[in-house]
């Protein structure tokens, strides 16, 4: 008789689109790795406890976590790793003897990729647009490795984004961290590195249509930026065509 195969999934909302069974199923299979990989849709961010708990009642391995959840999970949560304690989001939880405990790796995603460009960011604005747990990632990442001369937020709600800002304050060895609305393209445009942590541009996604720039013509990109998409579906998102051919 075979033995069951472990579950893992990804644990969302709307992330119907996801990549990410299919990426993992054929990895496992690959391998010969005794998992299967699915998506868990959760409509409400007040349905997530009584899934991480059924996830312990049955034996779950696994979860990775995405939008908007990164940050609802922490609560649930019977440990958390420095990076995921000091960033305040979760993007991989793990069940352990039926204790869930909470992991960050976005913070090496967005470092590693960036490590030829360190010269060109250091000492200089970097930007991130948006403001949930992928931003905070982001934010520690540049903290820890590229000393920007600050890191300025680009957000649609101020008053969100406003609270992020207040928490990030206590962290004394963080860069300055700055406020602005996504229509403020000049203070954009002084940024040497430009981050998309918003969902914009994601395949499937209902709002991958969204433009975070004022269209292809745009005077915001210029060819002494780094741009850097965290979408991953597409390959060659919107964001990146436009930062090509700046």
């Amino acid at each position: 008789m075979k033995n069951a195969k472990k579950i893992l999934g990804l644990l969302g909302r709307n992330v119907h689109y996801s990549y990410s069974p299919l990426i993992h199923n054929t990895a496992s299979e690959i391998l010969h790795l005794p998992f299967y990989y699915t998506v868990f849709n959760i409509e409400s961010p007040n349905q997530v406890p009584a899934a991480l708990a059924g996830a312990k009642a049955l034996g779950i391995a696994g979860f990775n976590v995405t939008i908007p959840y990164k940050q609802t999970v922490l609560q649930c949560l019977d440990t958390l790793s420095p990076e995921a304690s000091k960033t305040g989001a979760v993007n991989t939880i793990v069940n352990r003897n039926g204790k869930l405990e909470g992991y960050n790796t976005d913070i090496t995603g967005v470092s590693a990729p960036l490590e030829p460009y360190t010269g060109r960011i250091a000492g200089h604005p970097a930007g991130i647009f948006g403001n949930g747990g992928a931003a905070l990632a982001a934010i520690e990442a540049l903290s820890l490795n590229y000393n920007p001369s600050s890191i300025r937020l680009f957000v649609r709600n101020l008053d969100k984004g406003e609270l992020l800002v207040n928490w990030r304050k206590s962290d004394n060895n963080s860069p300055k961290l700055e406020l602005f609305s996504m229509q403020d393209h000049c203070a954009m445009k002084e940024c040497r590195l430009l981050i998309n942590a918003t969902p914009i541009g994601t395949k499937g996604f209902t709002g991958e249509n969204d433009q975070l720039l004022p269209g292809p013509d745009t005077t915001v990109l210029h060819d002494e930026q780094v741009v850097f998409d965290m979408v991953y579906n597409p390959m060659q998102t919107v964001l990146l065509t436009m930062a090509e051919t700046a």
